[in-house]
């Protein structure tokens, strides 16, 4: 009996053996996941804070977007009111060269009568 109570004992003693290490190996698998659930939180916080920063972002870029397409129209607008004054402003030219060159003519001939009567018809001979 005594070699019984023997190995009762040195049972006794390996069962408290193993459930001691497992408290350990447990308290270090608790102590890994605190530190993870608290990495957790704080990525969560970064996430949060870039998002709202992306929103605020998305809406700026799309306030510029808006205002580079009203630049876009407006510069479109000009430059064609701009390509027909220039067009005018070719056409008042050669109008004026033409008319310039028929005074010359009249002028270069010491107006007669059919010239004067043509000047004033407004019709270069």
């Amino acid at each position: 009996m005594a070699q019984q109570g023997a190995a009762l004992q040195t049972y006794n003693l390996e069962l408290i053996k193993g459930i001691e290490d497992m408290k350990r190996k447990r308290s270090e698998l608790q102590q890994l996941i605190d530190e993870q659930e608290d990495e957790k939180i704080t990525l969560q916080r970064e996430i949060e804070k870039m998002s709202f920063r992306l929103a605020q972002i998305n809406a700026s870029l799309s306030q510029m977007t808006a205002a580079r397409s009203k630049y876009d129209h407006t510069i479109a607008e000009t430059e064609a009111a701009y390509t027909k004054i220039l067009e005018s402003s070719q056409v008042l030219l050669n109008m004026v060269r033409t008319e310039a060159s028929c005074l010359e003519q009249i002028l270069a001939k010491k107006i007669n009568v059919d010239e004067s009567h043509s000047l004033e018809n407004g019709i270069c001979t």
